[in-house]
């Protein structure tokens, strides 16, 4: 068996796994990546979601019976079914007043309705589509759907708490923060079931995350226990701006100390098992919704909590928590503080602000290796200022690294290209006997002392952590509108050239031939086209990634040819 064949099945076994995750894709269903590319996108100018059934019903204890009209269980964790079911509503909302807050990093829309949070612009991000325009995180247009919503559950028979449905009315002040402030209070206020209800949003300057506090006052005679839910809504219609050819997942996730971070796939929520993916009651932890480069999240304060996700509408799903109050006597106020964080993925924010936040990077299995990779890539960035020549010179230390692994490698290879007239001789002597080839061909291998699998096994070695630092490429918003030089103005946009693709092509097929020819045509002939169809693929990756295959790849073909021409005069007697 020559190294070339094995390369060969290693290239053909790429192929079939990227075309069997497409195909996932492409089928609705769940791939190892991500959750499945939503199955009926919304059309663009049909009417966004209006959902009645997403008031979350308050439970006193996991098992406790939902209220009358609520959905039923539909898995075997009783608490999150319980804190999910949904009180039904007669009527859809009405539509409310939008307030329009302003601050150093967002545009935000808060309507009245509920005092919910409408619409977020992310002013220091542009959209991926129109370089003109902000990045939108959350919206409510009629092909997204995408809003963070708080209220109070758990009034008597006959009576309904302020919930994101209730009309809230606006607290006169300013809505823009001004220079020489560092903080921006915009309240709201309502009163329903005997009970007042005072929501403050509190922006901070140069920060993503927001404060929430609600302020519950008893205006009734008798004591009254409300519970408080913070939840995110959106649809499962997949962010603008992916690709086809690699996927990240989108979607919930939960994390507590006691079950760490949970991602919940819409699929799951689909067939009812969104509940079984996540811990029902802890008293520390957060929500959140995941999609590339950004992430809305709630958080709050330390105490109780019942999680919960479920799918409220066709293609509508939600993730969020409800957490007791407490007795509120009559005439007595309870504050409660919450923090709501919708930006980027960024780790050295994200760690600062809850335990676990920063796993919202998603780097799937190769954490372990990418976190690292990262910091020394941050590291590198903080000295040369640019992340394109930070890529590079992180590709050179880890060459550099695995040199004499990959050394081991090539001098395989080369010493198995030197036998390449002998291995023809004996094709020729043997062509009609199989047998007989291979035990000729052993034979070679033990008379030159020749591993056939040399050339491989180094090789193989080295791939998770090249897997990793691809992966960290992948999540690092980072790259995300940074330049590198001349025509790559975004390194997590595809070459608008393709100049990197190509030279990727080419250093492939400098790759091959400088690597044992393969005895069968026909396996030459594949290893011709390979090339192409890689470089290809590679047109619709983001411009770091392919920088950082170019990288390696280069070097790879200067250290492989130095080896080769070493060994040149080294060659193995004739037959």
């Amino acid at each position: 068996m020559d190294t070339r064949r094995t390369i060969l099945w290693i290239i053909f076994s790429v192929s079939l796994f990227m075309l069997y995750e497409n195909w996932q894709r492409a089928s609705g269903k769940p791939t190892l990546f991500g959750p499945p590319v939503a199955s009926q996108p919304i059309a663009a100018g049909s009417a966004p979601h209006t959902p009645t059934d997403d008031v979350p019903v308050a439970g006193s204890s996991p098992g406790s019976v939902p209220a009358a009209g609520a959905i039923p269980p539909t898995s075997n964790n009783p608490a999150a079914t319980t804190a999910a079911s949904a009180v039904p509503s007669a009527t859809a909302p009405a539509k409310g007043e939008q307030i329009k807050v302003r601050t150093d990093r967002f545009a935000v829309d808060l309507n009245t309705i509920g005092a919910t949070i409408d619409r977020v612009e992310l002013l220091a991000y542009r959209d991926s589509a129109d370089n003109a325009q902000n990045f939108v995180l959350l919206d409510q247009t009629p092909g997204y759907y995408y809003v963070a919503q708080t209220g109070l559950v758990g009034a008597t028979a006959g009576t309904s708490l302020p919930t994101h449905r209730t009309p809230f009315t606006v607290v006169p002040g300013p809505t823009t923060l001004e220079d020489g402030k560092d903080t921006l209070d915009v309240s709201f206020e309502a009163t329903s079931g005997g009970v007042k209800v005072v929501k403050t949003y509190t922006f901070h300057r140069d920060s993503y995350e927001i404060g929430v506090k609600h302020a519950v006052t008893n205006t009734g005679d008798q004591p009254v226990s409300p519970q408080l839910y913070l939840q995110l809504v959106r649809d499962d219609k997949s962010p603008a701006g992916g690709s086809r050819f690699y996927s990240t997942y989108y979607g919930p996730a939960v994390y507590s100390d006691a079950e760490k971070f949970q991602k919940v796939s819409f699929s799951d929520i689909e067939k009812g098992k969104g509940p079984d993916k996540h811990v029902a009651r802890a008293d520390e932890g957060w929500v959140a919704m995941l999609q590339h480069y950004f992430v809305s999240a709630w958080i709050p304060a330390s105490g109780q909590r019942d999680y919960y996700t479920d799918k409220l509408d066709a293609n509508l799903f939600r993730v969020g928590l409800r957490e007791p109050l407490g007795a509120i006597a009559p005439g007595a106020t309870l504050n409660n503080q919450a923090n709501l964080y919708l930006g980027p993925t960024d780790e050295r924010i994200l760690e600062k602000i809850a335990p676990g936040l920063d796993l919202v990077r998603d780097y799937g299995w190769t954490t372990i290796l990418a976190k690292p990779m990262f910091w020394v890539l941050e590291k590198i960035h903080g000295i040369v200022g640019n992340w394109g020549w930070s890529i590079i010179f992180l590709t050179f230390g880890i060459k550099a690294v695995f040199f004499p692994l990959s050394a081991a490698s090539y001098k395989s290879m080369a010493r198995m290209k030197n036998l390449a007239p002998r291995m023809k001789d004996l094709q020729a002597r043997h062509k009609d006997d199989r047998a007989k080839l291979n035990q000729a061909t052993m034979e070679l291998y033990r008379t030159e002392k020749i591993n056939p699998m040399g050339g491989c096994l180094p090789i193989v070695v080295q791939i998770p952590f090249f897997i990793a630092l691809y992966s960290t490429l992948l999540a690092s918003v980072e790259m995300r509108g940074a330049p590198w030089l001349g025509w790559i103005h975004d390194l997590a946009a595809p070459d608008p050239f393709y100049i990197l693709p190509v030279i990727m092509m080419a250093s492939m097929f400098i790759q091959f031939k400088l690597n044992p020819a393969p005895p069968d045509p026909t396996q030459a002939k594949m290893m011709m086209i390979m090339p192409l169809v890689f470089g290809v693929t590679f047109f619709f990756f983001p411009a770091g990634l392919v920088l950082y295959w170019v990288v390696n790849n280069l070097l790879s073909i200067a250290q492989q040819w130095q080896i080769t021409r070493m060994l040149g005069d080294k060659k193995p007697k004739a037959a």
